[in-house]
């Protein structure tokens, strides 16, 4: 079994920044990818990020450039980064991540960003 538990979520002003980390009950190196997904309102679920083992990195279109998707793998921990949030990138952010051909998920934190 795998434990995902995210933190970092808030209300920010548009243009502002947050920092969201997932701890992760096993070493890192124990999954092939780790990935923050997010879920707005009346929406499906996208991917936003993506890190593999080896430290390459994945994002969605929609936040290239603005966010970071990094880990600290002696306190099991995976961020995500955001910088230069829109109104639009409000939503229930979740950590995953795949591991003995279950998936798993985090509880999500919310994000909410304010014009």
């Amino acid at each position: 079994q795998v434990q995902l538990v995210e933190s970092g979520g808030g209300l920010v002003q548009a243009g502002g920044s947050l920092r969201l980390s997932c701890v992760v009950s096993r070493r890192l190196s124990s999954f092939s990818d780790m990935r923050w997904y997010r879920q707005a309102p009346g929406k499906q679920r996208e991917l936003v990020a993506r890190i593999d083992r080896d430290g390459a990195t994945n994002y969605g279109d929609s936040v290239k450039g603005r966010f970071t998707i990094s880990r600290n793998i002696a306190e099991k921990t995976v961020y995500l980064e955001m910088s230069s949030l829109k109104v639009e990138d409000t939503g229930v952010y979740y950590c995953n991540t795949g591991f003995r051909y279950a998936d798993f998920w985090g509880q999500g934190t919310q994000v909410t960003v304010s014009s």
